[in-house]
């Protein structure tokens, strides 16, 4: 869970005032995100099922797909899909998983 929070404050950082033009032309900020994606995915497979079962208001199974069509399918993605995904996908998967790691303590 902490390394889903911390790939989503370093995507944050990144585009932070960034616009799409922006975003789009910088091939490094671009691949930079990309990989904390990535991290995302990866991270979110990590997490037992049975824990993934029990908290269903989250879409695990499109986050870890995200990660498995950025590694191996990379070519169909989209920057457009990158940043999307950036901007409107993960702060409400930033407020969850807050809250699950609040929950933890």
């Amino acid at each position: 869970m902490e390394h889903i929070l911390s790939a989503i404050n370093t995507i944050n950082q990144f585009l932070e005032g960034q616009d799409f033009e922006s975003f789009s032309r910088n091939e490094m900020m671009y691949f930079a995100v990309v990989k904390n994606v990535e991290i995302i995915g990866e991270a979110a497979y990590m997490i037992t099922n049975e824990y993934r079962e029990k908290h269903t208001e989250v879409e695990w199974r499109s986050i870890i797909s995200m990660r498995h069509v950025l590694v191996h399918g990379y070519y169909q993605i989209s920057k457009a899909e990158v940043w999307d995904t950036a901007k409107n996908n993960l702060p409400p998967l930033k407020a969850k998983i807050e809250q699950y790691l609040s929950e933890m303590k």
